[in-house]
């Protein structure tokens, strides 16, 4: 890799002073297991890497009593473990705990987790004119796709959004707080994100001379993460859906319902919201959420099967946030 002068600040104001306007100079060090590999690959070569893990306050879980604080430091493990987590935000907890493997939970970050960049094969080769790397167009569209989106309408780029906790974490309308030059900002997550179409920008919408401080959580919905995957171990979800709702005298309001790795950005399924909207929580009306959240797909060359498991997906995590037997586990 690029040789860097490595930095190691001792609170986010010296963190921030050190960060540069514009990508790429200038990469925060967490948890690494991502930036590491950018590196060896060439696509991250930053001449300086300042590492967030000398600044007290920036791990840490904190429950109140309408909302959990975590901050963007703490390990996905510490995370997936943390008994408030998985009392009140049990969706969190499964999406934390399916994160790669072991070593990868005890490493990453939260924070690393929302602005890790995207695994995209083309984009992750140094060789090849990606389009997000200063490329004229996005090689996935008409190339090598089966992991790509399915929701490509208005999207230069067909990546997916790599981040497994944002699903959840936009569906149960989550707050960051973030710090730059100017000082401190909250931003929601279901703003949070953006698809990138040229190399000066990221998954994020984040300044390149900003640092995620924390995320907020309201409390008391229901909620749940389903993940359909290829393989159990190391690996990333071939779909997700994220639900939560509230539930009273069985039937769902104030329901949201997010995608997860089907679109260059976590997508809200409005439609799938609405079908299930004021309706009791049962096999069927789970059901017609599902069918309800393809709506607007244009998938593919190589990823019209993804359609199919979004539908399961949403039907699993709606029952699954409603306390329904999962009738699916062996």
């Amino acid at each position: 890799m690029k040789n860097f002068t490595y930095y190691r600040p001792t609170t986010v104001e010296q963190a921030v002073a050190l960060l540069d306007n514009k990508w790429g100079p200038v990469e925060l060090l967490a948890g690494g297991t991502d930036l590491h590999d950018l590196q060896k690959e060439y696509i991250a070569q930053p001449d300086k890497v300042v590492s967030l893990n000398g600044i007290r306050g920036l791990s840490g879980i904190k429950a109140s009593g309408s909302a959990i604080t975590i901050g963007a430091n703490t390990k996905l493990a510490d995370i997936a473990e943390n008994s408030a987590v998985r009392k009140h935000l049990p969706g969190l907890a499964e999406a934390a705990s399916q994160v790669g493997g072991p070593q990868i939970r005890n490493m990453g970050t939260l924070g690393g987790n929302l602005c890790q960049r995207n695994r995209c094969w083309y984009f992750r080769d140094e060789h090849v004119p990606c389009l997000l790397r200063g490329g004229e167009k996005c090689l996935a569209i008409n190339g090598e796709n089966r992991y790509h989106a399915c929701f490509t309408d208005s999207y230069a780029c067909v990546m997916v959004h790599p981040s497994t906790l944002a699903p959840v974490l936009i569906a149960l309308a989550a707050k960051a707080t973030v710090q730059g030059p100017k000082g401190k900002r909250e931003i929601e997550l279901s703003r949070f994100f953006q698809a990138p179409a040229k190399a000066d920008e990221r998954e994020h919408v984040l300044a390149a001379n900003e640092i995620v401080l924390s995320v907020s959580i309201p409390i008391g919905s229901k909620n749940a993460s389903y993940e359909v995957r290829h393989k159990q171990s190391y690996d990333w979800p071939l779909v997700q859906a994220a639900a939560a709702f509230d539930l009273k005298g069985g039937k769902a309001s104030n329901v949201r319902i997010v995608l997860g790795h089907v679109a260059p950005v976590p997508l809200l399924a409005g439609d799938a919201a609405k079908a299930l909207e004021g309706q009791p929580v049962n096999e069927e009306t789970a059901a017609e959420a599902g069918k309800a959240a393809i709506k607007g797909a244009k998938p593919l060359s190589q990823t019209g099967y993804k359609l199919q498991l979004v539908q399961v997906a949403v039907k699993r995590a709606i029952l699954t946030a409603a306390g329904a037997k999962k009738y699916w586990q062996v």
